[in-house]
């Protein structure tokens, strides 16, 4: 493996000083004014819409992106890109529709979403769970496959990097909300300047080991030789790929044909982008002008983010194809072929400079994700449970200092937890199922508070207690269904559920009330000509790449 060479650390080391100096000076400029616990957790009214955009894409691209949607890449092509390019699409909706609702009715908070229009009971059991969650998996596994994706191309030992990578986010989470928005727009700029930098490496590779005359016609060699690689929409039994085991398996179970368009993409997508006090803090202390075009250039973004983390695994794809990483691209343990090797094995062979470039990136990725989870785990600690039952008259210093106890304690977690998931075969596939276990209900009892106004707190109880039974009843019940469609059943089993309860105890009337009204959902002539470019530009992938 070839190490970081003495280019490679000075680049990372100014990457390091500009935003540590950037975040810090932030901090003091901030730290003069009076201690204030929305500003804090929310940066009320303090960040622009690109700042908003750039820290969404920031908290979301993370070492599972990069290591394991190239892998995806390798494996099955551009058909895992729906991931990003249907998140762009829901971001519209999201900016459309469920901004409004959060913004007008002074949410900052999803569980305080559910304690106003359902019940305080509600609110506290999913805080209490959306916690576990984020600390048990989604803190901990963002460091622990950040710290194995900077071992793999640092060499400095996985316990080094994960303390390496826990301290640094701490050190952004602690200015707040503010200096997270604002240095995530650095991270997000070294981020693309290092994503582009691995697939310029990867296509030029291809020009200069297989064919094609520079970069471009290396993209035509790579489509051509292929071709089944370039495909959005996979049907049973088109595509088997590597499981990682020795064996293969169809690539229809993860991505189910239609399932991307108009099947349960949308419930997981709903509930990242929507319901998801990890992305939608970024928007809620602004107003709804600069936040709905912040997630409209968030949306843009993403509709880049396939270039940068898929097209390197097809490169790399190509190029094993044809003869090179035979060795690379095996399980040192099992000898069985790993997709997930694909992106570590390009930056290795990336020249001294451009592999600082790249470091610099993947750790921005990470850093920029802890941080931005560590802020939103101490929110709703701090907002949810501390204040409301804890120190009722707490003082806002008293309320920023535990916020600050709880970023460190939950990090803390997260360092003696991530190295257990080196038990799961694929961390990023513990992710996603654990997730998609829990987001029918979610979505479920999000969409039908806000657009259904006879659903009541019982309902909600009902579906928030019955959404991980089921989940994993179906899983039991149905194992060769696709996760996507059975994730898509237990949605509507939950939805059926929360109408059936909602109808034969109707809520009393003034009973968990949201203000709803048509004229919130009115958009500018600016932001109605970006939705219609996104969307353009996303209906026209899916007809060439069909």
């Amino acid at each position: 493996m070839q190490q970081l060479q003495a280019l490679d650390y000075t680049i990372f080391l100014i990457y390091f000083v500009v935003v540590s100096s950037y975040g810090y000076w932030i901090y003091t400029r901030k730290k003069r004014q009076e201690v204030d616990s929305k500003d804090f957790f929310l940066a009320e009214g303090s960040l622009t819409w690109w700042a908003i955009g750039a820290s969404l894409i920031a908290s979301n691209i993370s070492a599972e992106q990069f290591i394991g949607m190239s892998g995806s890449g390798f494996a099955m092509g551009l058909a895992i890109a729906s991931y990003e390019w249907m998140a762009a699409a829901t971001l519209l909706v999201v900016a459309i529709f469920f901004l409004p609702i959060y913004l007008r009715n002074k949410i900052y908070t999803m569980p305080q979403f559910l304690a106003q229009r359902y019940s305080p009971t509600v609110a506290t059991i999913m805080a209490v769970f959306w916690l576990l969650v984020y600390i048990f998996v989604n803190l901990t596994s963002i460091l622990y496959l950040g710290a194995l994706a900077v071992d793999t191309i640092s060499g400095l030992g996985f316990t080094v990097c994960v303390i390496g990578l826990a301290v640094f986010a701490i050190f952004i989470t602690l200015g707040g909300m503010k200096v997270i928005g604002y240095t995530d727009v650095i991270q997000v700029v070294v981020l693309v300047a290092g994503g582009l930098a691995t697939t310029y490496l990867a296509l030029e590779l291809v020009s200069q080991k297989l064919g094609g005359e520079g970069v471009w016609g290396a993209l035509g060699f790579v489509k051509e030789n292929a071709a089944d690689h370039f495909h959005m929409i996979l049907n049973k039994g088109q595509m088997m790929i590597p499981d990682g085991k020795g064996g293969t398996s169809d690539a229809y179970q993860l991505l189910p044909g239609l399932a991307v368009l108009i099947g349960a993409m949308w419930i997981a997508n709903l509930n990242y982008w929507g319901c998801n006090q990890y992305i939608t803090q970024r928007a809620l202390g602004a107003d709804l002008g600069t936040a709905r075009a912040g997630l409209l250039f968030a949306a843009f973004l993403k509709l880049l983010m396939p270039v940068i983390v898929v097209l390197p695994g097809i490169a790399a794809y190509v190029l094993h194809k044809n003869g090179f990483f035979q060795t690379e691209m095996l399980d040192p343990a099992t000898q069985a072929l790993r997709s997930d090797r694909a992106y570590p094995v390009l930056l290795n062979l990336l020249p001294a400079g451009l592999k600082g470039l790249s470091f610099a990136a993947l750790t921005a990725a990470i850093v920029a994700s802890l941080a931005g989870k560590a802020n939103s785990i101490s929110t709703i600690f701090v907002l949810d449970l501390d204040k409301k039952y804890f120190k009722k008259d707490a003082s806002e210093s008293h309320l920023v200092n535990v916020g600050k106890v709880a970023i460190i304690a939950a990090m803390v977690i997260a360092i003696i937890m991530a190295p257990q998931l080196s038990r799961f075969d694929q961390a990023f596939q513990f992710i996603q199922e654990f997730t998609g276990l829990i987001s029918p209900g979610v979505v479920a009892i999000f969409l039908l508070g806000m657009f259904w106004k006879r659903a009541n707190g019982l309902a909600a109880l009902v579906a928030a207690l019955a959404t991980l039974p089921l989940g994993l009843a179906f899983n039991e019940w149905m194992p060769a269904v696709p996760f996507l469609h059975r994730m898509g059943y237990v949605f509507l089993v939950l939805v059926a559920l929360m109408v059936l309860v909602s109808l034969i105890k109707p809520k009393k009337a003034g009973e968990g009330e949201v203000i709803v009204e048509s004229d919130m959902f009115k958009i500018s002539g600016g932001f109605l000509a970006g939705v219609l470019m996104v969307s353009g530009i996303i209906a026209a992938l899916y007809l060439v790449f069909w």
